[in-house]
């Protein structure tokens, strides 16, 4: 069941820009990722039909990392270091936070360097596209 006051708080920080304040915030939006990742059927689909891929996040200027596991039917997450992801992406809070905010185009920050990406580049492509399918689902409960 997806904590309707975390979905509340979430939605605020993002329409405010206030997500962008505390690069802890990051792990609100993971754990409703992962409430919402038991509920949206297109999501929890595509989970199923994946294998897992584990990314680890860094952001150079904080000192901060998280990281997250999707596939197998699951999504997890945690602050910190996972000893063996599939790729690792270091970018300064910056460029980190725009990329979650949709305000800074991934591809772009890679091209230009602002990103460096480290390992299975088609684990990023997947990535992506559980984010892209968890932002609408999280959109879909503002409806």
């Amino acid at each position: 069941m997806v904590d309707v006051n975390l979905a509340l708080e979430v939605k605020e920080m993002t329409e405010k820009g206030t997500m962008k304040d505390d690069p802890k915030n990051i792990l609100k939006l993971m754990e409703l990722m992962k409430q919402v990742s038991g509920e949206d059927e297109d999501l929890k689909e595509e989970l199923e039909d994946m294998d897992t891929i584990t990314g680890q996040m860094v952001v150079t200027d904080k000192d901060f990392k998280y990281w997250f596991s999707a596939g197998d039917g699951a999504f997890d997450y945690a602050e910190g270091e996972n000893d063996d992801p599939s790729f690792t992406m270091k970018a300064n809070w910056e460029t980190m936070a725009g990329m979650m905010s949709g305000e800074v185009d991934g591809t772009a920050a890679y091209m230009s360097g602002d990103l460096v990406i480290e390992g299975n580049l088609q684990d990023v492509m997947t990535y992506t596209e559980v984010m892209r399918l968890a932002v609408e689902a999280m959109q879909k409960l503002g409806q």
